[in-house]
């Protein structure tokens, strides 16, 4: 995991994403985030469990179904599985230490 800050990649509303093995965030001092860090990590997590690829096709293929679902962007965002759970989980900072394998499923 190699963090990077570089605040032109991002769109203004994002503070940070993690496109592996990298975690990019809009301002040096989301370094020090545990909480931050922890959600981006477990998106980490799930990225490399997914082989990368695949991960980005199902969380805009799912990203898509839920904008249909909700009719609001940032409502459909929120309840995309991967994001459900990065959420839900980032605030137990040794949850990656016991996180099964594609947890993410139990958010559909």
């Amino acid at each position: 995991m190699f963090l990077v800050v570089n605040k032109y990649i991002l769109r203004r509303r994002f503070v940070g994403v993690t496109l592996w093995p990298f975690i990019v965030m809009r301002e040096p001092n989301l370094r020090r985030d545990k909480i931050f860090i922890n959600h981006e990590k477990i998106h980490i997590r799930q990225q490399a469990e997914m082989l990368v690829i695949p991960f980005f096709i199902w969380y805009t293929l799912e990203y898509f179904v839920r904008l249909i679902q909700y009719r609001d962007n940032y409502v459909a965002y929120l309840n995309i599985s991967f994001e459900r759970e990065a959420y839900a989980r980032e605030t137990e900072l040794d949850y990656l230490q016991k996180r099964t394998f594609w947890s993410f499923l139990s958010y559909l």
